[in-house]
């Protein structure tokens, strides 16, 4: 005599298909044209969760593979020392369509400015807009690309960063780095160029840059990629964290 399946038994065969199964036009076809208005509701109720819950799970996802060290959001920012160009309004920054459209930002200004907790919100803000990111330090990633070099999987880095809609790279110009160094890091950008978005941070101005890279023509080679779609927002040298030291009564 056949056993009686029980609800739970049914309940617990539903969870493991469902997880498995994309429904195809087929099965839809058999299904939604029968169902009842009632049904309908149920079935389109199911699917507007799955995707709510899909949604930030892949949000978090991306933030978490993003790799920020600190997060931070614009949430009480003071902005009162920050300017921007012409062509690029805080508003428009907080938009993103500069990822979009992949544009270039780069924040200038003296240490404790501001520069990496905007790049960090941003980047936080762009992973909440199903954006891909990826932040490094530049010193991080240039040892991330000397490491994969000297292991013969350069081209997997690459590609890796390549699929990202942004990247961020934070305090550049803060270490001086050797000529393969800068070759390497110089094939990132030039990758990125018209295909990727990018954030940078420095404290240098461009002049200064040629001594960093150990070769002048591949400093302007970078500087060159990075103007032509490129927005400077300076931040100024107000020192926030000094200025919030607990050392100063």
């Amino acid at each position: 005599m056949k056993s009686k399946i029980t609800r739970k038994t049914l309940i617990d065969e539903v969870y493991e298909e469902s997880k498995k199964m994309f429904f195809t036009k087929e099965t839809l076809d058999q299904i939604i044209p029968r169902a009842t208005l009632g049904e309908l509701h149920f079935f389109l109720n199911a699917l507007s969760n799955e995707k709510e819950i899909r949604t930030k799970n892949r949000r978090v996802r991306y933030q978490k593979n993003a790799y920020f060290s600190v997060p931070k959001s614009f949430k009480n920012f003071d902005f009162s020392n920050i300017e921007f160009p012409k062509k690029l309004s805080k508003e428009k920054m907080l938009s993103l369509q500069f990822v979009a459209d992949k544009e270039v930002i780069l924040y200038y200004g003296g240490c404790g400015s501001g520069k990496t907790h905007m790049m960090t919100a941003l980047g936080i803000l762009a992973c909440n807009n199903d954006y891909r990111v990826k932040f490094y330090t530049v010193s991080q990633l240039v040892i991330l690309l000397k490491k994969a070099k000297e292991e013969n999987n350069l081209d997997k880095i690459y590609k890796m960063l390549e699929k990202q809609d942004l990247l961020c790279l934070d305090e550049f110009g803060y270490i001086p780095m050797d000529l393969e160094g800068a070759q390497l890091l110089f094939q990132v950008i030039a990758n990125a160029y018209e295909r990727q978005s990018l954030i940078l941070t420095t404290n240098l101005p461009f002049n200064a840059w040629g001594p960093l890279f150990s070769d002048e023509q591949l400093a302007s080679a970078i500087i060159d990629r990075l103007v032509h779609y490129g927005h400077m927002v300076k931040t100024g040298n107000n020192d926030w964290r000094l200025n919030h030291s607990l050392m100063i009564d």
